[in-house]
């Protein structure tokens, strides 16, 4: 299974994430995780969200550039160790992390490690095959993180 991940292309200044998060808020699209990297003069904002579809509809519709790509999103531990068994196992397979991200779903038990590789068929399979679940939109929108924290 894949997620897809929505990359915003942004000039460098400041405004622009606020200007992408009071989109989505508008368009009610939930962000579950998300990646900056900036270069001196633009960045690349990634994001998982709850309703990708919505999502790239409401940013093209602002003006925005933007563009989508599976991503693989693994259940791993929350716990120490958790993360360096899916990377030794990548790392072993050959297969090369082009950019991960990570968020907690349920703290000590379990987290998503969302990872972006070349060759996305071959390091599903062997994620699947060494054991690791992995999630598809669906499932990754029905997540409820921190459900156990108390506000």
């Amino acid at each position: 299974m894949t997620v897809h991940q929505i990359s915003v292309f942004a000039e460098n200044k400041p405004g622009q994430l606020a200007r992408l998060t009071g989109i989505l808020s508008r368009a009610k699209v939930n962000i579950r995780a998300t990646t900056i990297a900036t270069t001196a003069t633009f960045g690349v904002i990634n994001l998982i969200v709850d309703d990708p579809q919505k999502a790239i509809k409401a940013i093209k519709k602002d003006g925005m550039m933007v563009t989508t790509k599976e991503v693989i999103a693994v259940i791993i531990e929350d716990k120490p160790g958790g993360l360096d068994k899916l990377t030794q196992m990548l790392f072993k397979e050959n297969i090369n992390v082009n950019n991960a991200y990570g968020f907690v779903l349920d703290s000590w038990k379990t987290a998503v490690f969302v990872v972006e590789v070349d060759d996305i068929a071959k390091a599903q399979r062997l994620i699947e095959k060494a054991g690791f679940k992995t999630l598809d939109d669906d499932a990754l929108s029905a997540v409820e993180p921190f459900h156990y924290v108390k506000y």
